[in-house]
């Protein structure tokens, strides 16, 4: 997807459009026939900096007639030194004092900006106002909705959502991010929300892994490559599982992947690695 604050340099992410100016590369199940999913798995490239937006829950997106709202997760991939992002409020603000920032443009010095570096994960629940800035590669896991409300816009004449806005956000300061928790020597919880789970996975070369998909599940590798049940994938690609098992064969360098699951919960068994049909007890 084009956009304004798009970045035509997109390796080892993406070749795809070289010339072309991409802020977003959205994954979609391969098929014309294939189900929609739940979950939406994007790449964000940024060489300028996106509007400071909030996005409705469940319950003001039902009001306008959409099926859901949009919470969503962002995975840091690379940042430039310089790189920083919003998220959330500094102070809390009333509904006219947000409205009002949003009218004079004070919206951009009211926001919690903050540093970021790879392989950083920031929450973004519905209702938390945040942007993000120049210099980022983002992977980013969300609810699949589009409802989006801008509040500021770099002057790029696009239209702002004040009313929306001000009734979407969440007018107090955000509570900090969840720092990582290591679920097995394999698996690390980035973060959880009621409408998915987002984890990444580190394989070693020469292990194999059973990975078993209760429900809708989305890989994308991050690091070296692998071999996904009958699909290869390197960096920057995308499998999509769903009740459904397969098996994965780490290459030379083995394979690191960011897992997003429709699920407010860690699945127990969804990694299992299988022994190699040499090893034996002696060995053990």
């Amino acid at each position: 997807m084009a956009k304004p604050w798009g970045s035509a340099d997109r390796l080892p992410w993406s070749s795809a459009e070289p010339d072309t100016i991409i802020g977003e590369i959205w994954f979609g199940r391969a098929g014309a026939t294939a189900e929609t999913s739940s979950l939406l798995l994007k790449l964000l490239f940024t060489q300028q900096a996106l509007s400071i937006q909030v996005h409705p829950d469940d319950a003001m997106a039902h009001t306008m007639g959409l099926p859901w709202g949009k919470s969503e997760v962002w995975y840091v991939l690379s940042a430039e030194p310089s790189a920083k992002l919003a998220r959330g409020l500094r102070t809390a603000l009333t509904p006219d004092g947000l409205q009002a920032s949003i009218i004079d443009g004070s919206i951009q010095q009211l926001v919690n900006w903050h540093g970021v570096q790879a392989h950083d994960t920031i929450d973004i629940p519905a209702g938390t106002i945040h942007a993000l800035g120049a210099g980022l590669v983002v992977a980013e896991l969300q609810q699949r909705s589009d409802a989006t409300f801008r509040l500021f816009d770099y002057g790029r004449d696009r239209t702002l959502h004040v009313d929306l806005g001000v009734a979407a956000a969440i007018l107090s300061p955000s509570d900090p991010t969840p720092a990582p928790r290591r679920l097995t020597p394999a698996r690390v919880l980035l973060a959880a929300s009621p409408y998915f789970v987002f984890e990444r996975i580190e394989l070693e070369a020469g292990s194999r892994w059973d990975i078993d998909a209760a429900v809708e599940t989305w890989l994308l590798v991050i690091e070296g490559a692998a071999t996904i049940g009958d699909v290869q994938a390197a960096i920057g690609e995308a499998v999509f599982l769903d009740q459904d098992r397969a098996v994965i064969t780490p290459g030379a360098s083995g394979m690191t992947a960011l897992v997003g699951i429709a699920s407010p919960i860690p699945a127990e068994n969804l990694l299992t690695e299988i022994l190699s049909p040499h090893f034996s007890e002696a060995q053990a």
